[in-house]
């Protein structure tokens, strides 16, 4: 008999959510407006603290869209993004007809890399006469990156910064939560995330007028008038109040899942201790608090004796998801044309990394059956 499908990290109801979705029916409050959208953007609101304003979006793509159109981005504009990240971090800035400036990673947490950014701004500056207009940092399976020196760079050329924190929501650098480090940050809902409203995202905001403007984007741009007039390009972006009541009961167990996927990591990380050529993504020091999302490892194949592959695939015999690194833009043919400043870390990263199960639901059971086919590959 075949084992029971391990995922790499499936949604996870709290019970809560049928309350706040049969509200919105008995109400009649289905649209992309109401109580539970309301509610849930409060919600986030007193979880990530900082004086933050929150709008709830349908993705977290949509919130990096309008954190650029907040930001007047423009054809002919250049944006820096992190490179080793998933392409929704840079689709965006196509979007607005600009040109994505591609930045490698730093070993210790995976995230862009602040020499490079320093080398892409300086070498934008002399090949265009103009500096970027927007950067794009990730904190990548729910790692926080290098913030200070990045924030320090970005205030030295008044470059402001949007945080792509959708996998970060819980995640922490110096106390402070991610997302409310930059001057915007993206957070994504999607089914495989921390918490999910199906599908949404939200854009967190640092004052009420630029919430109140980024709704006025989300929703059309429809102007102040008893007809429907239009003098801006809007978007039709918001959250729906159906969603947004799954959002309101998933906020009642977040803390719970983020120690769980901290669990799973404890778990990997004592099982893989002893294991040569078998490294797990870690916090570098107490700076960082990553929510691991997604708990990751590197497979050094001289000492392992056996490849990322052969891992990924041994598992997948075993009935368990797994899945490699997010492969770098810079070397997706999407963007082969955008300038890229680094040398190979996130390269290498994809070359030999991999995701492994990691959701909240997983159970002691499921972790052992994951390194099991690990051990199973060191006898071979």
């Amino acid at each position: 008999m075949e084992k029971k499908r391990i995922w790499l990290s499936l949604a996870q109801m709290g019970g809560e959510e049928q309350r706040f979705i049969k509200e919105a029916f008995d109400t009649n409050w289905v649209v992309p407006l109401g109580p539970n959208v309301t509610g849930f953007e409060k919600d986030l609101e007193n979880f990530l603290g900082e004086g933050k304003r929150v709008t709830a979006l349908s993705a977290g793509t949509a919130a990096l869209h309008l954190a650029l159109v907040m930001l007047g981005i423009k054809a002919g504009d250049e944006v820096i993004c992190q490179s080793f990240t998933f392409s929704a971090s840079a689709n965006p800035i196509v979007y607005q007809g600009a040109t994505p400036i591609f930045v490698d990673s730093e070993a210790e947490t995976w995230n862009m890399s602040p020499e490079f950014l320093c080398e892409a701004i300086e070498d934008r500056i002399k090949q265009t006469g103009k500096k970027p207009k927007a950067i794009i940092p990730v904190h990548l399976y729910g790692m926080p990156a290098q913030m200070d020196e990045i924030i320090e760079i970005a205030s030295h050329y008044e470059i402001p910064i949007v945080e792509d924190a959708a996998e970060a929501i819980g995640s922490e650098y110096k106390g402070r939560k991610c997302g409310t480090l930059g001057l915007y940050g993206a957070l994504s809902f999607n089914g495989n995330k921390m918490i999910t409203t199906s599908g949404g995202g939200a854009l967190v905001c640092p004052s009420s007028e630029a919430a109140q403007r980024v709704v006025f984007f989300a929703t059309q741009a429809r102007d102040v008038a008893p007809h429907y007039q239009h003098s801006h390009i809007g978007y039709n972006y918001r959250l729906s109040n159906i969603s947004a009541g799954i959002g309101r009961g998933q906020m009642l167990v977040l803390e719970e899942h983020i120690a769980r996927r901290r669990a799973n990591h404890a778990f990997y990380q004592k099982a893989f201790k002893d294991m040569p050529g078998v490294m797990v993504h870690n916090n570098p020091n107490d700076v960082f608090n990553s929510n691991f999302w997604l708990t990751c490892i590197v497979i050094n194949p001289s000492e392992a004796g056996f490849s990322r592959e052969e891992a990924r695939l041994a598992l997948e015999d075993a009935n368990i998801e797994s899945r490699p690194l997010w492969k770098p833009m810079h070397l997706q043919p999407v963007f082969a044309a955008s300038p890229y400043y680094g040398k190979h870390v996130c390269e290498e990263l994809f070359n030999l990394g991999l995701c492994l199960p990691s959701g909240s639901s997983l159970t002691e059971e499921d972790l052992v059956r994951v390194i099991d086919v690990f051990k199973s590959l060191q006898n071979l």
